[in-house]
């Protein structure tokens, strides 16, 4: 936790030293409407967002898919699916103060900040929660290809090289041309990270915002129940 916690801090750093320089590079000290402020911002809350929301994925599920184990998992009188998720949100809830409140602290310390006004933290606190939703969602499904593929490092490794990209993590999203904005919008991808940062900042339609979480949440939910139940139908795993 103190590792991870003090590699987000120093890459902060060096993110914030990046974009302000592209700020600096500008006339007017601003990019697709983000001044030095909500660049800031926008690059310590990220840094805490990233184990929050487990940017890059896990494994836990599917390595015991590989190893045979999750048919004790299916054996258990519980959904699994909803089992995992409970633990995750309990993952998240420990994060919020160890790995997502010290990077905000060191970048408001360090950095002209821009706080969201009051009655916007508890839209804030529910964008966040709503990230963390759509984060398993997407992660619940990568592991769950493991029942078809066995082996699903492929996978795993595109997943993470593309949530990096696409949702807003590099670089606010509104800093890619209109068309992929657009494109981008229509995906889950930056519900993920781009959605709680606008909520914060206070950048774009609140309840759009919002509203495009709530869908994929509950959309990804429904798919990965569909893709449960046909995975439980015939289970091949190694070892079993």
């Amino acid at each position: 936790m103190v590792a991870g916690t003090a590699t987000n801090v120093v890459f902060g750093l060096l993110r914030v030293a990046v974009l302000l320089a592209a700020l600096g590079s500008t006339a007017s000290g601003r990019i697709a409407g983000y001044d030095v402020a909500a660049t800031v911002t926008y690059v310590w809350l990220g840094q805490g967002l990233l184990a929050f929301v487990v940017l890059w994925g896990d494994s836990a599920l599917a390595n015991r898919i590989r190893s045979g184990d999750v048919v004790v998992d299916l054996y258990r009188p519980w959904d699994l699916q909803t089992a995992l998720l409970a633990e995750d949100l309990g993952r998240a809830a420990y994060c919020a103060v160890t790995r997502l409140v010290p990077p905000v602290v060191v970048g408001a310390l360090l950095f002209p900040f821009r706080w969201p006004a009051p009655e916007r933290w508890p839209v804030f606190v529910v964008s966040a929660v709503l990230a963390v939703l759509v984060s398993f969602g997407m992660r619940f499904l990568v592991n769950a290809s493991t029942f078809w593929l066995l082996d699903n490092r492929g996978v795993v490794a595109l997943h993470g090289v593309g949530t990096g990209i696409l949702c807003g993590l590099n670089v606010p999203l509104d800093f890619f041309p209109e068309w992929a904005r657009f494109a981008l919008w229509f995906t889950p991808m930056p519900a993920i990270m781009q959605s709680p940062i606008d909520v914060f900042i206070g950048h774009g339609s609140l309840w759009l915002v919002v509203g495009h979480q709530v869908f994929w949440a509950a959309a990804l939910f429904g798919v990965g129940k569909v893709v449960l139940a046909r995975a439980v139908r015939k289970v091949v795993v190694q070892g079993g």
